[in-house]
């Protein structure tokens, strides 16, 4: 009976604490969607482009770059939370910096992991739909930039879903912002290296609330995938 009451008063200790907007946990959560936010954003600038040239346009060393972005989407959160480490220390290349253990150096791990994700989703997406439209495109004179923009843009339901999956695995990363950040208080904590660090200690209320709060936001934006490929399949 006392694990079971144990986990009643977590509970509603957690609970409390998201309704009261406990300051802690407001400023990890803040710190969360803040780095993957915006690392998520780099990688969509630079993954979308990428996945759709590598779907329109022919050149030698095409098919070897596309290995290698479907075989990095499961790359090791670790692997490369100690790359950018390694870059980011004092002895590394970009040590002079002194990026190590701040938001900069997570959003950085955040973009170098979701990236493969998804360009290489952005090249499965629209390398189908290029073949719909290409004998379009250039009966109409078409260049390649505009070419590129218009897939873009025709298929930018499935491309909103490739962001969503990016965003749920960075939200949801733990190893490599561990290493970057250092899970520093009112510094680099974010809510999955809280809560491993909170359950190790036994405070079990602030991982709870943290947990739950991780949940709801995984349920929103599958939802919110979900929504975006209905409308999608509703497209004349």
């Amino acid at each position: 009976m006392a694990p079971l009451q144990t986990f009643h008063d977590s509970l509603l200790a957690a609970l409390r604490l998201i309704v009261t907007f406990d300051p802690d946990l407001v400023e990890i959560v803040a710190l969360s969607l803040k780095v993957s936010l915006v690392g998520v954003g780099l990688a969509a600038v630079i993954g979308l482009p990428l996945g759709a040239a590598l779907a329109i346009y022919p050149f030698p060393g095409r098919r070897a770059i596309v290995l290698v972005l479907d075989s990095f989407m499961g790359l090791p959160p670790v692997a490369v939370g100690l790359i950018v480490y390694l870059l980011l220390s004092r002895s590394g290349p970009l040590g002079v910096l002194g990026l190590l253990f701040t938001p900069t150096a997570m959003i950085v791990a955040q973009t170098m992991l979701v990236l493969p994700i998804i360009a290489a989703l952005a090249h499965q997406f629209l390398k189908d739909l290029w073949h719909e439209y290409a004998e379009q495109l250039r009966s109409l004179g078409v260049g390649p930039r505009q070419a590129l923009l218009t897939m873009l843009w025709e298929g930018r339901f499935s491309l909103t879903t490739a962001v969503l999956a990016g965003f749920g695995r960075a939200s949801a990363e733990v190893g490599a912002v561990m290493i970057v950040g250092g899970n520093i208080e009112h510094a680099t904590r974010t809510m999955t290296t809280a809560i491993a660090l909170e359950t190790s200690m036994g405070n079990l209320s602030l991982a709870l609330g943290l947990g739950m709060l991780l949940m709801l936001l995984s349920l929103l934006i599958n939802g919110a995938a979900y929504v975006i490929r209905d409308l999608s399949s509703q497209r004349p």
